[in-house]
């Protein structure tokens, strides 16, 4: 179990720097945290270029793959997206709803194949974002513009705020989740499986699509494209769109992420009710991982689903709402 807790940065080529390097004379001596020097990690911005790099070229390939590889793509698309909102997300870092160890077990896989650093870290940062949004303990604080939330947060080591204030909450039951603990101790190999091997051989093995399509394709393309819809959450949605629920937070409301981020646009929301399993109103609206979350407990493996009432939400509205809505 004290696995769980070794240096981040040995956990993934993409980490965000997390490790604490120490705080020299320049970081004392600085006014005000918001000075505080934040070292570049070279190693983040080469592999990260390398990547987009990738995945341009990747577009290219569109045109001569078979209809099946494109198909295959989104698929694996949709289970690393459900790997984030359905898993790390509303699951293990919000708590919005329980589900089975089987549940459990294949949401953990999805994440991996996100490749977006493992479960606890993923939930640590979530968990300390929410508390402390939009100030120097909020690893992505959108006050810093859109390139920098969106992801020039992950080509600097961590602010020493977010550090200090991530220690003092509780992450005891992320600990406690065998399932959790078991991807975090073979994260690496999990991600080299799921993210880029299963991706890749399938369409080869199954219907004669070649590794170069496939690895482009369903590995590189897709997770390319994964990683920015959710940054997205991170950068665009604390920017544009409404805030019907609470004018007075950054969070708002953005149909283009929600469509992209399989219902996680609704930002306004849900940093108002965060403990919502839907992290949106009911009803007709958008929402994938909603969807999916229902059929899971149709099949009998969620539990507990938790909703803010509706005469809350109402009264929120009147009280701290923009009126949009």
């Amino acid at each position: 179990m004290d696995e769980m807790l070794a240096t981040d940065a040995k956990r993934s080529p993409f980490c965000d720097g997390r490790e604490e390097s120490p705080l020299g004379s320049k970081a004392e001596s600085s006014e005000g945290s918001a000075r505080y020097s934040q070292p570049i990690v070279w190693r983040n911005v080469v592999l990260m270029t390398l990547l987009h790099i990738g995945a341009v070229y990747s577009l290219c390939l569109i045109p001569k793959a078979h209809l099946l590889t494109l198909i295959w793509a989104y698929l694996c698309f949709l289970m690393t997206a459900l790997g984030v909102t359905a898993g790390a997300h509303r699951l293990w870092s919000h708590r919005s709803y329980k589900a089975k160890l089987p549940l459990r077990m294949f949401l953990a896989a999805a994440n991996s194949m996100a490749f977006q650093n493992d479960i606890f870290e993923w939930c640590r940062d979530h968990r300390v974002h929410h508390k402390y949004s939009e100030t120097d303990a909020d690893p992505h604080n959108a006050r810093r513009g859109f390139f920098f939330s969106h992801i020039g947060w992950l080509f600097v080591r961590k602010h020493r705020d977010v550090i200090e204030k991530g220690r003092k909450l509780d992450f005891t039951d992320l600990l406690d989740d065998p399932v959790v603990w078991f991807q975090r101790k073979y994260y690496k190999s999990s991600v080299v499986l799921m993210c880029f091997v299963i991706p890749t051989l399938v369409p080869w093995y199954i219907w004669g699509e070649s590794l170069w399509n496939s690895y482009f394709l369903a590995s590189i393309l897709r997770y390319t494209i994964s990683l920015n819809v959710t940054w997205l959450v991170n950068s665009a949605a604390h920017m544009y769109g409404n805030r019907p629920y609470d004018k007075y937070i950054s969070p708002r409301q953005n149909a283009f992420v929600t469509l992209g981020a399989i219902g996680e646009g609704f930002h306004n929301y849900h940093h108002t009710f965060p403990f919502d399993y839907s992290a949106s109103e009911l009803g007709l609206k958008f929402n994938p991982t909603t969807w999916f979350i229902d059929f899971m407990f149709w099949l009998g493996l969620v539990t507990d689903r938790k909703q803010a009432p509706k005469e809350m939400i109402l009264a929120r509205k009147e009280r701290t709402g923009d009126g949009s809505a």
